[in-house]
C-alpha cells in the first residue's frame, strides 16, 4: 500500500476523500472510489473514537492511506489517532508557531517530539515499526484558517515537522468577516488563500485546501495547491439522492450541488 509519506514525497498533486458519516462502510466506499487518501473528520464529522478505529480498518482493507482530522490541537487527540493507525493528522486552528510546535511534537517520539509510546494498532503487522520509522512516516498537516494565522504564516511554516498546511476556507472567511464558503470568489478571501500557497512554496511545505466543487479544486491546483478534496460523503449521498428524485418527478435539478454550510 502506498503511504501518505510516499504520496507527499512523490511531489504530485493528490486528491482526497472526506468522511463525515460515522460508518466503516462509508469509509470503505470512499476508499474504493479511487481517492489518493481519505480523511476521517472527527472535528465536524460525526465519528467518535470507536467508529474512527473501524473506519481506519476499513480504509486499510482498500489500501487507501488515512488521515484523521482531530477535533482540536490537543496532544491526546493526536496521539490516539496515530496509535489507532492513522498515517497522518490534520490539526485545526493552528494560529502561531507555538501551536504548530504543539501539533508536530505530539506526532513524533523523542527526541523530535513528545509522542507517548503505545502504537496499539499502528504497529500491527509492522515488525519494522520503531521510533525512527514512525517519526519518518507520520504526516502532520496544520490548518491555517484565521486572520491571526495569516499574520504568523511564515513563523508557522518554519516549524520543523510541519509537512503540510490545509486551508479551511470557510473558517478563514468567517475570521475575515466574510460569509463561509468552499468556493471563494470575494477578492479578500482569494488573496488570503493565495498568500498561504505562496508561503508554502517558499518554505517547501505541501499546500492543501478543502474545496466546494470540482471547478474550485481545479482552480486551486492550477494555482499551486497539491492536496485537495471536494465536499464529503454526506454531500455526495444527499445531492445524488436529491438529483434522482428531481429527475423522476420531472422537476428542475438542484441549483447547487451542496448546501451553503458545506457539510450536508
Amino acid at each position: 500500500m502506498t503511504t501518505l509519506r510516499e504520496l507527499w514525497d512523490s511531489g504530485r498533486p493528490t486528491v482526497g476523500g472526506w468522511s463525515t458519516i460515522p460508518s466503516a462502510f462509508s469509509a470503505e466506499l470512499l476508499g474504493r472510489s479511487g481517492f489518493d487518501w481519505v480523511c476521517i473528520d472527527t472535528q465536524h464529522g460525526l465519528a467518535g473514537q470507536d467508529v474512527m478505529v473501524e473506519q481506519l480498518q476499513a480504509l486499510a482493507i482498500t489500501g487507501t492511506p488515512g488521515f484523521v482530522r482531530v477535533t482540536w490541537n490537543e496532544p491526546d487527540l493526536i496521539m490516539r489517532a496515530l496509535d489507532a493507525g492513522a498515517q497522518g493528522v490534520i490539526v485545526p486552528m493552528v494560529n502561531s508557531a507555538d501551536d504548530a510546535r504543539q501539533a508536530t511534537g505530539a506526532c513524533r517520539y523523542a527526541p523530535r517530539g513528545y509522542r507517548s509510546w503505545g502504537p496499539i494498532r499502528a504497529a500491527l503487522g509492522r515488525p519494522d515499526f520503531s521510533v525512527e520509522t514512525a517519526n519518518r512516516e507520520v504526516v502532520c498537516a496544520v490548518m491555517v484558517e484565521t486572520e491571526q494565522a495569516l499574520r504568523n504564516l511564515d513563523e508557522i511554516l518554519s516549524v520543523e515537522g510541519v509537512d503540510a498546511v490545509y486551508v479551511g476556507p470557510s473558517d478563514l472567511a468567517v475570521s475575515l468577516g466574510l460569509q463561509p464558503t468552499g468556493d471563494p470568489t470575494e477578492p479578500r478571501h482569494v488573496e488570503a488563500i493565495e498568500q498561504i500557497v505562496e508561503g508554502c512554496r517558499r518554505h517547501g511545505v505541501v499546500a492543501g485546501i478543502h474545496c466546494g466543487s470540482v471547478e474550485t479544486a481545479q482552480r486551486w491546483l492550477a494555482r499551486g495547491f497539491s492536496m485537495v478534496n471536494v465536499n464529503n460523503d454526506a454531500i455526495f449521498v444527499r445531492t445524488t439522492g436529491s438529483a434522482v428524485m428531481k429527475a423522476l418527478k420531472q422537476e428542475p435539478a438542484p441549483a447547487e450541488a451542496a448546501s451553503k454550510s458545506g457539510y450536508a
